[in-house]
This record gives structure tokens, C-alpha cells and sequence, in this order.
């Protein structure tokens, strides 16, 4: 039996979560959309830098995990959060646990964290045909801003930039 949402533990780093995290896009990204060692080689040094200048009340960055293992995760970048926004960043749930609640609590974990630290506007790039997540982005109060093509996911995509202003 699969573990539902309330099964699932939240907590904030843990060790082994760069490479948990970055296994779980790596893994996806490749099986659903043909993406390849630049996609996962971006993920591990971007969260990597993350982490690294992450600082207590301006950036958010929560794991899900069951049994031990991560099957979820996201973060929220707050390095801008003055100007242009926190950027909410990471989002994924592992497959065979998606429909059960866990990215809506990932969600309403990183947006409740943006509300307490005063931050105005969030906002996230993701690109067409994640539809789950887009319906999820939509159902939370994000807005489609802008479009345009892009290889900056190691391939050519519709990229898309959704902002939700709290």
C-alpha cells in the first residue's frame, strides 16, 4: 500500500537531499521528457548553491519523506524577495506517490512560510505539459504572466512564468 499525504513526513534539510532531490528530477525529467545529464548536472548545482547561502527566514526548502526516503520536496528562494519575488523552486513529488495530497502540502507548507516572512509576490518558471502541476499552481492562485521558447531545461520548451502576489 502507498502511503497517503498524512503517511508522509515534512521536514526541512536532511542528509542525503541534494542527491534525493536532485535523483527524483533527474529520473522524471528523463523518463517524461527525454532530459539528460545538463537538466540534472543544473538541478544538483543550483540546489547546491542554494543550500549553500541559505539563510533561516528568508528561504524555505522542506523534504517529503516516507520510510527514509525523500519522495518529494520544494523551496522557496527569498534572495530576491524585495525586488522581484521569492522564487519557489524544486517542486516535485515522486510519481508513483502524485494524486495523494503531498504537493498540496508541500504547496500550502512553502506559501504559509512566504506569508509569515512578509514576502509580496512569489513566482516560478516550469514549462508547457506538466499539467498536474500547472492545475496545482492554478488551484493555489498562481497566474500564467509569460511564455516563450527556451532551452535552458537542456531542451527546447514552451517555458512558462507563473506569479501568485499573497
Amino acid at each position: 500500500m502507498r502511503p497517503g499525504a498524512d503517511q508522509i513526513e515534512l521536514s526541512g534539510y536532511v542528509p542525503g537531499a541534494i542527491a534525493g532531490v536532485t535523483g527524483l528530477h533527474a529520473r522524471y525529467y528523463h523518463d517524461n521528457w527525454g532530459f539528460g545529464l545538463y537538466f540534472e548536472s543544473k538541478v544538483a548545482t543550483e540546489l547546491s548553491e542554494f543550500l549553500n547561502r541559505f539563510r533561516e527566514g528568508r528561504d524555505g526548502f522542506w523534504v517529503a519523506t516516507s520510510g527514509g526516503q525523500i519522495v518529494g520536496s520544494i523551496a522557496i528562494d527569498g534572495m530576491e524577495a524585495g525586488n522581484r519575488g521569492a522564487r519557489l523552486r524544486w517542486f516535485i513529488v515522486a510519481p508513483e506517490l502524485q494524486g495523494r495530497g503531498i504537493g498540496r502540502r508541500l504547496m500550502r507548507e512553502a506559501l504559509d512560510f512566504c506569508r509569515r516572512a512578509g514576502i509580496k509576490r512569489v513566482y516560478l518558471w516550469t514549462f508547457a505539459g506538466l499539467d498536474a502541476a500547472r492545475h496545482l499552481y492554478e488551484e493555489f492562485g498562481f497566474v500564467l504572466r509569460e511564455e516563450h521558447r527556451d532551452t535552458q531545461w537542456g531542451k527546447m520548451v514552451l517555458e512558462q512564468l507563473f506569479d501568485l502576489y499573497l
